[in-house]
């Protein structure tokens, strides 16, 4: 969607639940739109703890904003601050990662996390049918089914790796 639309700003908290988190979808931003200004919204007290915030992205405390102008403020500031560039987005591996869906992503992540089929479907209560036709769907939007000397598996584990660093250990029995 970013390569489509090169959206202006993002504006996102830091925890969203599952992978990604709030500062690896602002990395995936702003490799895919680098004018694009990030905003973090967050109840975090400070951005002390997240040093890899990219730069020139403003962090917003949501107890601190007693009205709608304090968000706008913080938006336009940033946008004010942002270098104008004419660099076109280029297809990456942040691209390849924003194409999937929900489903493929969360395939992509317990595939990082070195997980099996096997494991996967029961961690999804799905069957391995199900999962062994996710997995493929997810190789295959990735472009990782075209070449025979590449282990599809290991290569989308690096992927996923490679675009929101190690994933955090699962709850798994494994």
């Amino acid at each position: 969607m970013f390569a489509a639309v090169d959206p202006d700003v993002l504006v996102t908290d830091i925890d969203l639940g599952t992978r990604p988190n709030g500062v690896e979808l602002a990395h995936v931003a702003k490799s895919l739109s680098p004018g694009c200004a990030i905003v973090f919204l967050t109840n975090y007290p400070s951005e002390a703890p997240f040093s890899e915030l990219p730069a020139g992205s403003t962090f917003v405390n949501k107890s601190s904003l007693d009205s709608v102008d304090g968000l706008i403020s913080a938006v336009n500031s940033t946008l004010v601050e942002l270098p104008v560039t004419v660099t076109p987005p280029v297809a990456s591996d942040a691209a390849k990662i924003g194409a999937l869906t929900r489903v493929q992503l969360d395939i992509l992540r317990m595939i990082a996390e070195g997980w099996s089929n096997a494991e996967i479907a029961k961690q999804r209560g799905s069957s391995m049918r199900s999962v062994e036709k996710a997995v493929s769907r997810t190789f295959e939007a990735l472009g990782l089914n075209r070449n025979p000397d590449v282990n599809p598996r290991v290569a989308a584990a690096t992927l996923y790796s490679r675009t929101f660093g190690l994933p955090a250990p699962a709850d798994s029995d494994q």
